[in-house]
């Protein structure tokens, strides 16, 4: 299990309101799509990150984290394993607060870093089936 209940719930109501979201396009059949509306309705702003660097639910998309211009709270990840440590890594560069993996996303050297640096991190879980359960 990586991140724990406590941290799942600090994740998602205590460390802030904006996520990044990697790896969401304007493709309605990813998982990316469905899962980053399910964060609006909760009242997360989602950030698409993208090399398209597309619009997604009304919000303008990036082609990296480093192309965005505020601070974002959370890096959620849509990337497959060998790709998602590097976004980790982009996320402590960028100051996040936390790094959410996705749902079949593991990277177990990824995590133990991340957590070294400081974040909180959750592997292999959705926020979008965490988040109801909260309320």
């Amino acid at each position: 299990m990586y991140g724990d209940e406590a941290t799942i719930r600090r994740i998602l109501t205590e460390l802030g309101d904006t996520w990044a979201v990697v790896g969401l396009s304007t493709n309605r059949h990813r998982a990316a799509y469905g899962v980053a509306q399910v964060l609006q309705r909760f009242g997360k702003r989602i950030v698409p990150v993208h090399p398209k660097a597309e619009t997604v639910h009304g919000e303008r998309g990036y082609p990296s984290l480093a192309d965005i211009p505020f601070e974002v709270d959370v890096v959620d990840v849509f990337v497959n394993s060998e790709l998602a440590g590097a976004v980790a890594e982009q996320a402590v560069v960028k100051g996040a607060g936390a790094v959410w993996f996705q749902l079949d996303v593991v990277d177990e050297a990824a995590y133990e870093r991340t957590r070294a640096a400081g974040l909180d991190m959750v592997m292999d879980r959705c926020p979008a089936i965490e988040i109801p359960l909260l309320a």
